[in-house]
């Protein structure tokens, strides 16, 4: 349901943002939390070139992959149609048949569209692919909990991470329905270890040979300046690094939180935690996808929440353009969370996820910026007129309530 609305005015004190000797306080504060809390060290020298929407990831990628000399490791929930699965898959081939090792993780669910020529084509080529919890194996328990990351790592030197499938809709530039909205990182220095340690971890499940002589494990330079810690989310049970690293940021936020997400389906302590952040001052703001959705379901299993968040001040736009994919989270303005996790039960509690923590002023900007451009292209949703939702968009929400935890 898309609501035109009027944007509320905010209750919330305006706090003057933090400079100099502040600042850099707020980034270390943060930092140990991270550090402490989840017990990943945060490395330091990191190169972080966002890449947003298609045009832009696809190229980067594409040209990294073409470039290898000795090593690509490539993980991904979605492989599934159109001429950019068919670019990817001759990429990796014409590497393999060039004597570069080449690994492919898919998921067996996500990736289940993939054209059985590509995988022909790849496997005659050298290209070790391999299938992450295939359903038909599987207990019904084991195949609640798929692998979501995405990652490539290319000669252990270079490595992208971020919202991505390998599909024909997240072609472009997000001018339609047909050109989804998502960024994407690539990311030299020592943070490419954590990133490469996440594919490992999954490719560990599904295959005998974890390493070879080709992997080099060479020590990093440092090209850049963005302090980053990259935290897996694992497909289990109980309370997950993921939601202490969302914890911790939504805690320690003292101006804004900003949060884009495709899919947005938390549960209640997470819809209470984002309401307490709001009522201490904090400008909470949430971007999620409008009119154009893949997942109904969960867009009304989030829906359920909107009134209980406006009324604690959060702010709730919906982007109108095409399907909101991005998965993003900044925090006044130093730090950012940026990969493969959504706002849902899903990513928090049941999937394997992968996400950069950065702490670099420069680089939060800039994604403060691109939300700033979805913003225009997107519209309030307005207490009053929520409160006034016709009564079957009510039954709609609580309609999908037995299945909100798997959303």
């Amino acid at each position: 349901m898309i609501l035109d609305g009027i944007p509320a005015a905010s209750s919330a004190p305006v706090h003057a943002p933090a400079t100099g000797d502040a600042l850099d306080a707020r980034k270390r504060r943060l930092r140990r939390r991270l550090e402490r809390l989840i017990g990943v060290a945060a490395t330091e020298g990191n190169e972080l070139v966002p890449l947003r929407n298609g045009d832009q990831i696809f190229p980067a990628m594409l040209g990294a992959i073409r470039s290898a000399r000795h090593t690509i490791d490539m993980m991904t929930f979605v492989y599934w149609r159109g001429q950019i699965a068919r670019d990817f898959a001759r990429a990796l081939a014409d590497r393999a048949r060039a004597g570069v090792r080449v690994r492919l993780l898919l998921d067996g669910f996500g990736a289940q569209k993939i054209e059985q020529r590509l995988l022909e084509e790849m496997d005659d080529a050298g290209v070790q692919v391999a299938w992450f919890r295939r359903p038909v194996w599987l207990s019904p328990f084991k195949q609640n909990h798929r692998c979501h990351r995405k990652a490539l790592i290319v000669d252990e030197t270079t490595a992208f991470t971020g919202g991505v499938g390998i599909a024909e809709e997240w072609c472009g530039d997000a001018r339609g329905p047909g050109e989804w909205r998502d960024t994407h990182v690539q990311v030299r220095g020592p943070a490419v270890d954590g990133v490469a340690a996440a594919f490992a971890q999954n490719w560990a499940e599904c295959h005998d040979e974890l390493f070879d002589d080709r992997d080099r494990f060479t020590e990093h330079r440092q090209p850049g300046s963005s302090v980053v810690q990259v935290v897996r989310g694992s497909a289990s049970i109980g309370w997950q690094d993921m939601q202490t690293l969302i914890r911790v940021m939504l805690t320690s936020a003292e101006e804004r939180f900003r949060l884009a997400t495709a899919y947005f389906a938390p549960d209640t302590y997470f819809i209470d935690l984002l309401c307490q952040t709001a009522r201490r001052g904090v400008e909470v703001e949430i971007l999620l996808p409008g009119p154009h959705t893949d997942q109904r379901a969960c867009q009304l299993a989030g829906q359920h929440h909107y009134e209980h968040l406006l009324e604690a001040g959060v702010r709730i736009r919906q982007y109108q353009p095409t399907m909101m994919h991005a998965k993003i989270i900044t925090v006044d303005s130093v730090a950012a969370l940026i990969g493969s996790t959504n706002f849902n039960r899903r990513s928090m509690d049941h999937d394997e996820e992968v996400m950069l923590a950065v702490l670099d002023e420069d680089f939060t900007a800039t994604l403060d910026r691109d939300y700033e451009a979805d913003l225009k292209n997107s519209v309030d949703i307005d207490l009053r007129r929520w409160r006034r939702r016709a009564v079957l968009q009510r039954a709609k929400e609580a309609a999908v309530t037995p299945i909100r935890r798997f959303l």
